[in-house]
């Protein structure tokens, strides 16, 4: 622009800018249509290389650094009580959640500046792709009484930060010893298309975010070894036929497997001890006629209860007492006062 439209107006210099921007898209379309190569030089079915790192932080109940090319996921997993809920007001009535996901991606993870305030469109939508991914996997609250929230960081961006959220999640919930059912996984996959003969097309694995850009589908695909568990899909062509759809699905089955058994050599299975820094849950049940003597007058009795023992407890409606903290003296002197209040000679 510099050198050949010095003496142009500046709205025939954006005319000439615009006309740039769309030939440097016809010629990576065309070089992954005609010659099937792409940018960085991998082939059309190959994922970029995986580095996958567990317990790097000292104090996080679970923690997971999942790198795939240039984007990079933080995943922090943090274990509560019942009281940690998130409680929801619906518009069908109040609710409560038990497992959180919350994604960020703050300015320098491609590389600008900018400022960081309340969570956009883009990062609730991320968020809440990688929390329907992986809670197929989380177990019954019988058997793991505990609240999870995990809080996705993503610190490099370059293509599908929300499928390296969900595998950083995975990963996170097994480094904090949560008993997940199955390993998630997930990879976005792309297509070019030649727009005047929709025959000819070319399905991508693992995009980079040129071919996100340049592109004609962000496809993504999370699942375990047993089959797809959340989908989202964005295109930027009027519509795409069953046949474009069959073959993305069809390749992001390798290519899940793949990055599955990258992250099964990472970690195979839930750790069989929570972080010293997690909380413990002891549960048990009570007479539900007794329940109002354990809370007492105005919540006085259970009050008391908390702030002399330091543990949290929680009763549900059928008489089901959950006692946690992190110490287990705690947690005994916590049990013993409500057992002296309920149990019968």
């Amino acid at each position: 622009l510099e050198e050949f439209l010095g003496e142009l107006p500046d709205e025939d210099k954006a005319l000439v800018g615009m006309y740039l921007h769309d030939l440097e898209k016809d010629i990576i379309r065309n070089m992954m249509l005609d010659e099937k190569v792409r940018l960085d030089g991998r082939k059309l079915d190959e994922v970029r290389p995986l580095t996958i790192e567990t317990d790097i932080l000292p104090s996080p109940h679970g923690c997971a650094l999942f790198t795939r090319g240039e984007t990079q996921a933080l995943v922090i997993a943090t274990l509560g009580t019942a009281r940690d809920e998130q409680k929801i007001d619906a518009l069908m009535g109040e609710y409560s959640d038990r497992f959180m996901l919350h994604y960020n991606m703050p300015p320098f993870a491609t590389g600008e500046t900018g400022r960081v305030g309340t969570p956009k469109r883009r990062e609730i939508g991320h968020g809440a792709l990688a929390e329907r991914a992986v809670e197929v996997a989380l177990p019954e609250q019988e058997v793991f009484p505990y609240t999870m929230r995990l809080v996705s960081e993503t610190m490099s961006s370059n293509g599908s930060t929300s499928m390296a959220s969900t595998c950083g999640s995975t990963l996170s919930l097994m480094d904090a010893g949560v008993p997940i059912t199955d390993i998630i996984g997930g990879v976005a996959m792309g297509l070019v298309m030649d727009e005047s003969n929709p025959s000819n097309f070319k399905v991508l694995t693992d995009i980079a975010g040129i071919e996100d850009f340049n592109g004609h589908m962000d496809f993504k695909v999370t699942g375990s070894e047993k089959g797809v568990s959340a989908l989202q899909l964005d295109i930027k062509v009027k519509g795409l036929t069953a046949e474009i759809l069959a073959q993305a699905l069809a390749a992001a089955k390798p290519a899940r497997m793949h990055i599955l058994s990258v992250m099964k050599e990472a970690i195979s299975a839930p750790r069989e001890e929570l972080s010293q820094y997690a909380p413990r849950i002891t549960s048990f049940k009570i007479d539900p006629e007794k329940i109002r003597e354990v809370i007492g007058s105005g919540g006085k009795v259970i009050r008391e209860i908390v702030e002399k023992t330091g543990a949290k407890v929680s009763i549900e409606d059928d008489g089901t007492v959950s006692v946690a903290s992190s110490e287990q003296e705690k947690i005994d002197a916590a049990v013993k006062w409500i057992r002296g209040i309920t149990d019968e000679a």
